[in-house]
Formats: C-alpha cells, structure tokens, sequence
C-alpha cells in the first residue's frame, strides 16, 4: 500500500495558485490540487517580520512523488523560498486512497518527473 501524503504549498496570488495546481496534475505528481485563500501568512524574511495574503494550495499525492512534485512546484513558483510541506494521511476512505494512487500511479498513462 503506497504512503499518502498532502502537500501544503502557499502562492503569492490566485493566478499562480492555479497554475502550479495544473502542473502537478497534468504530471500526474498529485491526483488533486484544491486553492484555499485568500489567507493571511505572518513569516520571519530578510530580517523582518512580514504579513502578506497568500493563497494555500493543498496537493495530494504518495510520499514516493514528492521529491518530483516539489521540484514541479520550485520550477513553477516565482518565491526564492516556497513553502513545500508534506503532511502524512495517517487514514482515508479506502475508495479516495485508491483512487490517489491510480491517478498518480505508474498505470497513469503518463510520465512523472520535471520537464
């Protein structure tokens, strides 16, 4: 059984949220992206406290994609630094799960990896 991950990703506006969330599917690297936002990020940068909106795309995936699906997201995003967290799914409905793992699986019908 594949391990499940839900990838937590923040974007700068709406517009770029959209497009890293149709990268990673159409790679196959997530089987879903949703964008929640706008929401509020309050960070340590350069020496300064910041505060600035930002939208929050959750991506989900298998553990065993994340190197592939991160890279995705740095070559997509225009931060220095994205926030590329992986959450472990510690349980799901079976049906979701599978479904993750067909989607994003080697039967996907399409190569994985950058480019």
């Amino acid at each position: 059984m594949a391990d499940y991950i839900e990838v937590h990703v923040t974007a700068g506006d709406r517009g770029e949220a959209a497009r890293i969330c149709r990268v990673v599917v159409e790679r196959r690297l997530a089987a879903c992206a949703q964008v929640v936002g706008p929401i509020t990020s309050t960070y340590w940068w350069e020496g300064k406290v910041e505060e600035a909106e930002e939208w929050l795309l959750l991506l989900k995936t298998t553990a065993d994609l994340f190197d592939d699906l991160a890279a995705s997201v740095r070559e997509a995003h225009s931060y220095d630094v994205p926030e590329i967290i992986a959450v472990p799914v510690r349980a799901g409905s079976a049906d979701y799960l599978a479904w993750v793992a067909r989607e994003t699986g080697p039967g996907s019908g399409v190569q994985h990896g950058v480019g």
